[in-house]
């Protein structure tokens, strides 16, 4: 079972996450380019576009812990130090998401749409978030991989 499990997480993790990180990685270019050009239609719909990307692999995104939960359970290591760390790691990527970058898209993206809208500082918000977000993700894969202090040999 814990074959299965961590089978799941991982493709959960590849499939739910990579989109999210790519498409709000460059969600601030295409907001730049809305931004430059007030009247390009295609820079709004990239934006749309990207948003929904977004909002939509964040909650499928739920299932990563999920099967996480259920992967390290099997395991026997929920009180692993790198564990917990990348517990942490995770919740803290999931709320820089949902709190900060789907709004702030969305504002920006409400913005873009407005006539007149003139550039603002938020594509540099945006990508400063997005860097953040992805470095967590990041964090979390590599301790996923070392598992520091780890004896397990799955």
């Amino acid at each position: 079972m814990t074959k299965l499990f961590l089978s799941l997480h991982v493709l959960a993790a590849v499939i739910a996450i990579g989109p999210v990180t790519v498409a709000a990685s460059m969600f601030p270019p295409a907001l730049r380019r809305a931004h430059g050009d007030p009247q390009d239609r295609e820079a709004l719909t990239t934006l749309r576009m990207l948003h929904r990307i977004c909002r939509v692999y964040a909650a499928i995104g739920i299932a990563v812990p999920l099967f996480g939960f259920a992967t390290a359970s099997s395991l026997g290591v929920l009180g692993s130090a790198w564990l917990i760390t990348s517990i942490v790691l995770t919740a803290a990527a999931a709320a820089i998401l949902v709190l900060l970058i789907l709004p702030a898209q969305d504002g920006a993206l409400t913005a873009a749409r407005a006539p007149g809208a003139t550039a603002t500082r938020a594509p540099a918000r945006l990508a400063m978030l997005t860097g953040v977000f992805n470095l967590l993700w990041a964090t979390v894969t590599i301790l996923m991989i070392i598992r520091p202090g780890s004896t397990t040999g799955a």
